[in-house]
């Protein structure tokens, strides 16, 4: 049985659909990510923005090709603009700005001296970033994908141990359809954005992911699993759909 269940998944795979390529869309000072999920139930393609109004996220049904989804989401350029305004303006990273740390708001001040590393100021609310001008945003984008990794590194290795499972490779990324993700070989992704979030917004994701090392579903013993370790994960989820858009305003490209 083992050695015909190898050349059975191999032929499910090769008969099952190949992912669509995504896209990028110009539009805006930033542009936006397009998504294209093949869907063999879908009748008609369907174009929404995500939670985060970050990217276009496209149902295609079988049979419809990707130039012929991305035609359609070129049409609706002007739906997509009119729905982006009302999310509001994207927050750069520059001198003055303010963007949350850990869910409170610092302004970014820029320290013109050439040493240094960037450091942060609960108390006052600042963050100072030293070096030459035009470089801040990209150490700063650094420095928080550097907290991110270490910080969700610790949660992660921490529920492991509370679950009993091993950890495979951490990834950090900035994913804009979702927080983080368990792949099938256990690999887990997380986005470098969570810094941004309240510890325990951090903390559930991190406690999501790695519950998925145990159970690849979203099924009963999955949440009982995750609300065992993380109580506060139906606040997180709150505070995730009330204030995820914010966080993804913060244009880093």
């Amino acid at each position: 049985m083992h050695m015909k269940a190898k050349p059975l998944r191999a032929l499910r795979r090769f008969l099952s659909p190949k992912p669509l390529e995504p896209a990028r869309l110009a539009i805006g000072p930033a542009g936006l990510d397009v998504v294209f999920r093949r869907h063999g139930q879908a009748r008609r393609l369907v174009l929404r923005l995500n939670s985060e109004a970050t990217a276009a996220i496209v149902t295609v049904p079988k049979g419809v090709s990707r130039a012929r989804a991305l035609d359609f989401v070129e049409r609706s350029k002007a739906w997509l603009e009119a729905r982006l305004a009302q999310r509001g303006e994207r927050v750069a990273l520059a001198p003055g700005s303010a963007i949350p740390l850990r869910g409170l708001p610092h302004e970014i001040r820029h320290i013109p001296s050439r040493r240094g590393t960037v450091t942060a100021d609960p108390l006052a609310q600042l963050i100072h970033v030293p070096g030459d001008l035009p470089h801040l945003a990209r150490r700063l984008t650094d420095w928080l994908k550097l907290a991110a990794r270490q910080e969700l590194t610790a949660a992660a290795q921490r529920y492991a141990a509370a679950m009993d499972v091993n950890l495979r490779r951490i990834s950090i990324r900035d994913q804009t359809s979702r927080w983080g993700s368990c792949s099938a070989a256990g690999d887990l992704s997380f986005s470098w954005r969570l810094i941004l979030t309240p510890a325990h917004v951090l903390d559930y994701v991190a406690a999501h992911e790695v519950a998925h090392l145990k159970h690849m579903d979203h099924g009963p013993q999955f949440w009982r699993l995750v609300l065992k370790h993380c109580p506060e994960a139906s606040l997180a989820k709150k505070w995730l759909k009330a204030h995820g858009q914010d966080v993804h305003r913060i244009a880093v490209r």
